[in-house]
Order: C-alpha cells, then sequence, then structure tokens
C-alpha cells in the first residue's frame, strides 16, 4: 500500500484473471480458450491492415465492425457498442446502466468481477442463491423483485464457472416483470449450445446482451467484446466510453473481428467440435466417478465425491495439465475444465485414471 493511493483504490480487491503459465509444455484447460485457431479469414484481414496506415487513428465509431454485427443479428448498427473485449464493454455498463440508489441483483456464483466492478464504481448488488443444482431459477429473482425495485439485473447465459444455461422463455418471463431497470444478459458461451437472447432485443428496451470473440470465435488475444440493445441504452455506454478512451477498437482488431463475425462458417465447425468434444469428455468423466454439471459451454464443472478438488488439480498441475479450481464456499469441490482438443481430453482422462488409482 502507498500513502500516494487514493481511498478508492485502497478498498479494491482486483479481479484475479485465469492463470496464464510461461511454460509451453503442457496442456491448459484453465481459462475456456478455443482450442482451435482463428477464422483464417480473420488472420489474412489482419496481415492485410497491417500497413502504413497504422500510423493513423482508427475510426473512434468502429463504423464498419458495427455494422457487421447489426448485419449478423438482424439489427441496426445504432443498436450496437463495441468495445476493448467484453470485459471493457461489462465496465462500462456496470458505470452506465446499472449505477443507481437500489441494488442490482447477479447470481451469488458467478463471475468473480461483478462485484469487483460493484466496489469500483461504488454500486450496491444483492446476489441471488443458485439453486441446489446450481443453476439460475427466474422465480428467485421474481420473488427479489416482489414488491421491491432494484438498479438493474445481470447474468450470464450460459452461467460461468457452471455451465448452465436459461431457455429464452425464462429471460423473456424475467424482462415481462423486470420492466423498470436494465437486465443484462452476458453471452460470452452461447455459441457451445444454448439461445441467444439477442433476437429479443427489439420486443424489450430494457435488455442488453454483451458477447465476446474471445470464446467461440477463437479471438482472445485480440480483445474485441460488444453490446447489443436500444439505441438509449447504446447512446449511455457511448457516453461512458467516450469519458473513458475514444479509441477502444484499433485498425488491426477492427479488421480481424469484422472478418471473424462474417465467418459464419468457421463459428459453426469449431463451436460444433468443441460441443462434440465436450459430451465424449463427460461420459469419460462419469465412467471415472465424476459427477458433472450439465454443460452449455466450452467448459464443465465437475467433481468427484471421494477425491478433494483442490488435490486432483495438484496432482493434474504436476502432470503439467492446468485447470481451474476455486476456493469459494459451494464450489470448493469443483474443477472448471475447458474443453480442449479430443487429444488434450484423453490426456487429461489418462491423467485421472492414474490419480484415481
Amino acid at each position: 500500500m502507498s500513502r500516494f493511493w487514493s481511498k478508492t483504490v485502497q478498498q479494491l480487491t482486483p479481479y484475479v484473471p485465469g492463470e496464464q503459465p510461461k511454460l509451453t509444455q503442457l496442456i491448459k484447460l484453465n481459462t475456456n480458450e478455443s482450442p482451435y485457431g482463428p477464422s483464417p479469414k480473420a488472420l489474412a484481414a489482419i496481415q492485410e491492415a497491417n500497413s502504413d496506415l497504422l500510423r493513423l487513428y482508427p475510426d473512434p465509431n468502429s463504423d464498419a465492425l458495427k455494422q457487421c454485427i447489426a448485419r449478423n443479428y438482424q439489427l441496426t448498427a445504432n443498436q450496437v457498442f463495441v468495445g476493448n473485449g467484453s470485459d471493457e464493454v461489462l465496465a462500462h455498463v456496470f458505470l452506465g446502466l446499472l449505477k443507481h440508489d437500489q441494488p442490482i441483483l447477479f447470481p451469488d456464483i458467478t463471475y468473480s468481477f461483478y462485484p469487483v466492478y460493484c466496489k469500483l464504481y461504488d454500486i450496491a448488488y444483492q446476489t441471488v442463491p443458485l439453486n441446489h443444482e446450481f443453476a439460475i431459477d427466474i422465480a428467485d429473482y421474481l420473488k427479489a423483485l416482489d414488491g421491491k425495485g432494484n438498479g438493474g439485473i445481470i447474468f450470464p447465459n450460459p452461467n460461468a464457472p457452471t455451465g448452465r444455461a436459461l431457455a429464452l422463455a425464462d429471460i423473456r418471463a424475467l424482462l415481462e416483470k423486470n420492466t423498470d431497470s436494465v437486465v443484462v444478459v452476458d453471452e460470452a458461451y452461447v455459441d457451445f449450445g444454448t439461445e441467444s437472447a439477442s433476437t429479443l432485443i427489439n420486443q424489450y428496451p430494457n435488455l442488453l446482451v454483451s458477447h465476446t470473440l474471445s470464446k467461440s470465435r477463437a479471438l482472445a488475444g485480440l480483445r474485441v467484446g460488444y453490446a447489443m440493445g436500444h439505441p438509449d441504452l447504446i447512446e449511455g455506454l457511448e457516453r461512458v466510453k467516450n469519458s473513458f478512451n475514444s479509441y477502444p477498437i484499433d485498425r488491426l482488431a477492427m479488421a480481424g473481428a469484422i472478418a471473424a463475425i462474417d465467418d459464419g462458417a468457421h463459428l459453426a465447425s469449431i463451436s460444433a467440435a468443441v460441443i462434440k468434444s465436450r459430451e465424449a469428455l463427460v461420459s469419460d468423466l462419469n465412467a471415472l466417478g465424476f459427477q458433472t454439471i450439465p454443460s452449455q459451454a466450452n467448459f464443465i464443472f465437475t467433481h468427484h465425491p471421494q477425491h478433494e478438488a483442490a488435490t486432483l488439480a495438484q496432482a493434474l498441475r504436476e502432470r503439467h495439465i492446468i485447470v481451474r479450481h476455486f476456493k469459494q464456499a459451494r464450489i470448493d469441490q469443483y474443477l472448471r475444465i475447458t474443453i480442449g482438443t479430443d487429444e488434450q481430453c484423453a490426456a487429461l482422462v489418462k491423467a485421472l485414471k492414474e490419480i484415481l488409482a
């Protein structure tokens, strides 16, 4: 701690991202990156944009990227906001749309950066517990709303780290009841088996849907995220962005993002491969005695009733396989395992057989 820190900084408990080891000879199944590469069209577009034009600032409005996203989701460009990764987009959402007098609502088990943003921006919040099956139950949110207001509602769909998804009908039911604050659906993993709430945007002016290019588009290293919603919501986010950084999307990122989003065939191909590998891995783990939460993401959330999760994670690390273990109450006996290639998943299963023997 430094005497030069502000009081705000002194009170922060910063978010700790998933480990990014410097070692190369390992199987990295801890941060939900894609096991497959980005669209070749995206890589070609980035190479083409790597020119003398980098001496010029990029388009501060990212108009071409917004038009691309709007075209692919049957929206208009003024219904799209873009930022330097979905984390930055969501940070602007918290400040611009969720900071009100009343507390916001989100699950008790979800992204750990939600309460971090609340602390940073001095936003009151209330967590709503997942049910006994680690699922978001809309009925619990409706109970929380009964006779009370809120500053907004935010949840991932599928949720993280559990991987469970809400049906579109459940999201619609929540929107029908919660009309006086924003509902944010964080869809980082939506392409791995669930339906996007973006189809509801034109029906509900308080719905905001956020996406990332880091997972199914395999561009975690590019840092591009976006949000879709009513133009009034987007205008609010633009006001925050232009009070912070007018140029969040550089020329290379814009070129790569446009090509990646337009390459629907590549998205479908690698998403299908991940889903197939996920189902096979769950089956293999079940055979070893693991119990796995039903997942519609590019990861699974699993535990073995006879073995400590932390011990399993350490034993895997000693075999150069990294998975994610959380110390949070209720989930400290679970491992979150990113779906790798079939070869990586086979190596994981082989290692677990040795550990459990």
